[in-house]
């Protein structure tokens, strides 16, 4: 007798092997059985005819843990609602831990308010002790943010490490991968990675790949110095041997859009070499991004504090203003989703924040960060809806979020969120998939379960097999879609009906039971 039976429904299993006819038999955690399983009783039967049976889906590119909702929305219902069923933190150069003194954590200001943050724990393993005393709605993995071992050792100086610098991250990094995290993630465009040079990044990332895990990259430049910024990862790959992934792949803005072609003939040269590179995508044509890393490159280093320093100093001042006008940037395109402060404009553009204060544009982006300290995010129609049907058509890249888990009531905070964290995996299966036939539904549902699974190294999840854990997601083909907007982000998505976490239910009949069984994942 099994504790679960899902009946009568096709089964996608991941491994990009066609849907098959086939019925899902759970004990406890783990998929017992799968097959014509109809002579079999169970405790609770889930008839899932004319639905697709998927494995859980693996968001390998995530910041619940940066945006702290891991704590204050432990639930992390708008992945449960669009069926994610593990997520992967640390990502883009910053994460909890490995902290050396405690304050560290005020790496994250930029992207919440920390006033009321406390934290126990300083290494990994003390930072995964403390989720596992708190329930998560999902499956939660870490990697170790490069920029969190630099501010570590380094502060916020932008220099290159030194070798006794160096050793101390390596050995930062070492102790980390030994207690389960799952790789080092890279953020070489913010201002602690930007510094980092060949020696560092070859040093840290061979380190990674003696232990067999994982390292992922927001690329140096996604804009006018794209190819560059490709050839450096390659550039990484080739000496070190490392397990790569890019990181919301994209060509940001008009000027770069042209490159991509150029981006996607790299990478595949590359791994005709053999070279183990991956990337992967979010499926929006707008961004979701910190403002302060609009400025120029100089004017962003040496983090914070230093800053805000250049925008009181009034040589300094114009100086940035100059470069933000004379750059190809349209701030009418671009939109306040939050400030940590100044409420009242989100959801304006920023051409119509300057009008309003009678300034010019850059004049008054300045004035919002300085209002705001910083804390503002922003999104931006940057990216080319012909340039993700082309990253989905490759075969080396899988889909993720970028986003962080909320719930629907999180609207209540008056800050507008990037509508992925409620509808990526429907936008991709409703309008990528079932409308437009960019690629298939095997293909698809492998670059959200197996793909980034075995990228990761996570055991017996990603798939549907005997042995496997029993994340598993039920969804109806013909009404899968995505209904979150960017102006009305908090919406779950439809045709998401069951959704199994460890053999449990968290996702019934398109309701959330209020199952938190996810488990804590260390490598």
């Amino acid at each position: 007798m099994f504790d679960v039976l899902i009946k009568n429904g096709i089964i996608i299993d991941g491994k990009q092997t066609k849907m098959f006819r086939g019925d899902v038999g759970i004990k406890g955690d783990r998929i017992d059985a799968i097959g014509d399983l109809s002579s079999k009783s169970a405790t609770k039967v889930i008839d899932a005819e004319g639905q697709y049976v998927c494995p859980g889906f693996v968001d390998i590119t995530n910041h619940s843990d940066t945006h702290w909702t891991i704590f204050t929305t432990p639930t992390q219902e708008s992945f449960l609602r669009q069926g994610i069923t593990t997520i992967l933190g640390g990502s883009c150069g910053s994460s909890l831990a490995p902290l050396v003194h405690a304050s560290d954590i005020g790496a994250i200001q930029k992207w919440t308010d920390i006033s009321q943050v406390n934290i126990n724990w300083l290494t990994v393993k003390e930072f995964l002790d403390e989720l596992e005393k708190h329930p998560l709605g999902v499956n939660f993995g870490t990697l170790v943010g490069h920029g969190t071992l630099r501010r570590n050792i380094m502060g916020d100086r932008n220099m290159p490490a030194d070798k006794e610098e160096l050793e101390q991250m390596r050995f930062l990094l070492g102790e980390a991968l030994h207690q389960g995290a799952y790789g080092l993630s890279f953020g070489l465009t913010f201002s602690h990675g930007r510094p980092a040079g060949d020696d560092e990044l070859m040093a840290l990332a061979g380190l990674v790949a003696q232990a067999k895990a994982l390292c992922t990259i927001h690329l140096r430049d996604e804009g006018k110095s794209l190819l560059p910024a490709i050839t450096e990862v390659l550039r990484i790959v080739r000496e070190t041997g490392v397990s790569l992934e890019i990181s919301h792949f994209k060509a940001l803005g008009r000027e770069a859009w042209g490159d991509l072609p150029k981006a996607l003939h790299l990478i595949r040269e590359g791994r005709e070499e053999g070279l183990p590179i991956h990337a992967d995508l979010f499926p929006y044509v707008r961004t979701g991004s910190l403002l302060y890393a609009m400025l120029p490159s100089w004017a962003r280093d040496g983090g914070r504090a230093a800053i805000l320093k250049r925008m009181d100093s009034p040589q300094e001042r114009r100086q940035i203003i100059d470069e933000l006008e004379r750059a190809t940037l349209h701030f009418e395109r671009i939109t306040i989703a939050s400030a940590h402060r100044e409420k009242a404009i989100i959801g304006k553009s920023l051409a119509t924040i300057a009008e309003n204060l009678g300034v010019s544009p850059g004049e008054g982006m300045l004035y919002i960060l300085k209002t705001n300290e910083l804390g503002v995010t922003i999104f931006g129609e940057t990216i080319q809806d012909a340039d993700i049907a082309s990253i989905l058509q490759e075969p080396y890249t899988f889909v993720s979020t970028d986003g962080f888990g909320l719930r629907a009531e999180s609207a209540i905070s008056g800050d507008l969120t990037h509508p992925r964290s409620f509808g990526t995996t429907a936008r991709l299966l409703g309008e990528f998939v079932r409308d437009r036939s960019v690629v298939d539904w095997e293909t698809a549902v492998h670059k959200m379960t197996l793909g980034p699974a075995a990228k990761m190294n996570l055991l017996d999840r990603g798939v549907i097999a005997p042995k496997a854990f029993a994340d598993i997601v039920v969804l109806n083909p013909e009404t899968i879609q995505d209904i979150a907007t960017f102006t009305q982000p908090y919406q779950y998505p439809t045709g998401i009906t069951w959704v199994l976490v460890n053999g449990t239910v968290a996702v019934e009949q398109g309701t959330y039971t209020g199952a938190k069984n996810g488990k804590i994942l260390r490598k």
